[in-house]
C-alpha cells in the first residue's frame, strides 16, 4: 500500500484579472466626458493574467494615450492601480482608483481666457 503525501491547497489565483462594476463604471464616467469634449475617442479593455488594462485612444489606428492598468500583486507595495502615459511613463499610481484618475481629470478643466 502506497501512502501518498498530503496536498497543499494554494489560494485560488484568478485566471485572468478584470475591472469589477465600480471600477468600470469611474473609468467609463471619465471617458464619457472626455468623449463629450472631443478629447478621446475609442477604448480597448484587455483582461490578462495580472494585469487589466484599460487602453484609450484619441484615434482607433493609433497607439494609447494613455493606460489604466490594474495590477493585484502590487496591492502591498505602491498601490493597485495605475495611469501610463503614451511614452511608458507612469503618470500616477496608487491604491484609490478615483485619486488616481485625478490625473486625466484635469484635462476637464481648462482655462479660461
Amino acid at each position: 500500500m502506497s501512502v501518498q503525501p498530503p496536498i497543499h491547497f494554494a489560494p485560488h489565483i484568478p485566471e485572468q484579472v478584470s475591472f469589477d462594476r465600480h471600477e468600470l463604471g469611474r473609468i467609463l464616467a471619465l471617458y464619457c466626458r472626455m468623449v463629450a469634449m472631443g478629447e478621446w475617442r475609442d477604448y480597448g479593455i484587455s483582461c490578462l493574467r495580472e494585469v487589466a488594462v484599460f487602453a484609450i485612444f484619441r484615434r482607433t489606428a493609433e497607439s494609447p494615450l494613455y493606460r489604466i492598468e490594474k495590477r493585484p500583486k502590487l496591492r502591498a507595495r505602491q498601490g493597485i492601480y495605475a495611469v501610463v502615459g503614451m511614452d511608458g511613463q507612469i503618470l500616477r499610481r496608487g491604491h484609490d482608483l478615483a485619486q488616481v484618475l485625478r490625473v486625466l481629470e484635469r484635462k476637464l478643466i481648462r482655462p479660461v481666457d
